[in-house]
């Protein structure tokens, strides 16, 4: 992200915060401990600047220094930030008791999020203590993000978009092998997600990891846009995947219609 001087924008923007804001914005899943010299090639800095600025936004929380490489990652200050917005979600508060229920009757862990970029976000996680279920959990948290293309909540979210804005994120996709069964190639991808959408469900057969299965419906805001997912994780050893479809599924999309109404969605009668 280049953040190179405009003077049009300089008048109506911060532009100090817009760098400080672009330097946050390089630390991804792909790229967690970054260099000044990295830094300041990316949002298009000089080395002095990019390193005032990581100065400023290490002293303030927002970054922290890894010792032994002298890298930076992501202080704490940034991941409260995340966890304040999350937990002020309105669809996160009204869905996680119904979240929680589901897990309680069902023994498994239910999981809900939304869609940013091409990756899904997790905005609640109800774990099961289940047999197997360490094997799956893959130490993902409310906050945590994986790739939309290899997991049943992103096919699901994936599904809800227009064919444009789809077209836009699946162009962002980079596929690689996950699981036993990832879906690495695009047309694949979009076959699958018109299977998706007929079926109004998705499944997950060790797309994302060995051993884990999921099911995944979408919940719907008040103009019935696709504005979250719901999905039931579980191990293999526990659950067939036609018994994930014909026992399991009944019971999440009920959920999820439950939530879909209280947040303002209203089904054609």
């Amino acid at each position: 992200m280049n953040v190179a001087s405009d003077p049009a924008r300089e008048a109506a923007t911060s532009q100090s915060l817009e760098r400080g804001l672009a330097i946050l914005s390089t630390f991804t899943a792909t790229k967690p401990l970054m260099g000044v010299s990295e830094v300041a090639r990316e949002v298009g800095l000089s080395r002095s600047s990019a390193h005032r600025y990581i100065a400023t936004l290490t002293k303030l929380g927002y970054l922290e220094q890894d010792r032994p490489s002298r890298r930076y990652r992501l202080g704490p200050r940034v991941f409260d930030l995340g966890f304040s917005a999350i937990n002020s979600m309105e669809i996160r508060q009204i869905a996680a008791p119904d979240l929680q229920a589901l897990s309680d009757s069902t023994g498994h862990t239910v999981n809900m999020a939304f869609l940013d970029g091409a990756d899904i976000v997790y905005i609640e996680r109800c774990r099961s203590a289940s047999q197997g279920q360490r094997e799956i959990d893959l130490n993902l948290h409310v906050g945590s993000r994986l790739p939309a293309y290899c997991t049943s909540m992103g096919k699901v979210l994936l599904a809800g978009l227009s064919d444009d804005e789809l077209e836009a994120r699946v162009a962002r996709i980079d596929f690689a092998l996950r699981g036993p069964n990832t879906i690495t190639a695009r047309e694949a991808l979009l076959d699958e997600l018109d299977l998706v959408r007929e079926r109004g469900l998705a499944v997950n057969n060790e797309e994302l990891a060995y051993g884990l299965r999921s099911i995944a419906v979408p919940v719907r805001g008040a103009g019935g846009e696709v504005v979250a997912a719901i999905n039931l994780a579980v191990h293999r050893s526990l659950v067939s995947m036609e018994d994930l479809v014909v026992r399991l599924a009944p019971v999440l999309q009920a959920t999820a219609r439950g939530i879909s109404m209280r947040v303002g969605f209203r089904p054609d009668t």
